[in-house]
């Protein structure tokens, strides 16, 4: 049984003019990416992945949610200006989250949350707001989309079945 994806925990946002909470994107298909700039799989096929999702999905039934994890490195990965200019060379025009450190852990608190085992991360939450799919390292972009059409035709499959 599906179970309602945690709350996304931002130390701040980046290509969002105000926070962005789960909770206000109900009724939509929200696809969440975890990513790292220092990860060669996040720079070399998850993010530009998830800007394909963004541009393919444009009718506003899917959003697009990017979480920068850093889990390691986090001299290196913490620099706010690289990681804007990181997203920027990347066409990132999606609202993407800095995960908020764990006091406790060296997993940030999302990253946590979610039971994540590193990045790149790929969620999907469904229109109820539900954890649907949750995957570490590389999908197909065929099977990506079809998993999103399916989350997108679940509402008018159960229409027509009533």
């Amino acid at each position: 049984m599906p179970r309602p994806a945690p709350p996304i925990e931002a130390a701040e946002w980046l290509n969002a003019p105000e926070p962005v909470r789960l909770t206000d994107l109900a009724g939509k298909v929200v696809c969440i990416v975890f990513l790292q700039r220092l990860c060669p799989g996040c720079s070399h096929y998850a993010l530009p992945q998830a800007r394909r999702v963004a541009e393919t999905f444009t009718s506003g039934e899917v959003v697009v949610l990017g979480v920068h994890s850093v889990f390691e490195h986090h001299e290196q990965q913490s620099d706010r200006a690289g990681l804007a200019r990181w997203l920027t060379d990347n066409g990132c025009r999606f609202p993407v989250a800095v995960d908020a450190p764990s006091e406790t852990t060296t997993a940030p608190r999302t990253m946590t949350a979610y039971n994540l085992q590193g990045t790149p991360s790929l969620v999907l939450v469904d229109r109820q707001g539900r954890m649907r799919t949750r995957r570490f390292g590389p999908v197909s972009d065929m099977q990506l989309g079809a998993e999103i059409m399916a989350l997108l035709l679940e509402r008018q499959l159960a229409f027509a079945a009533s």
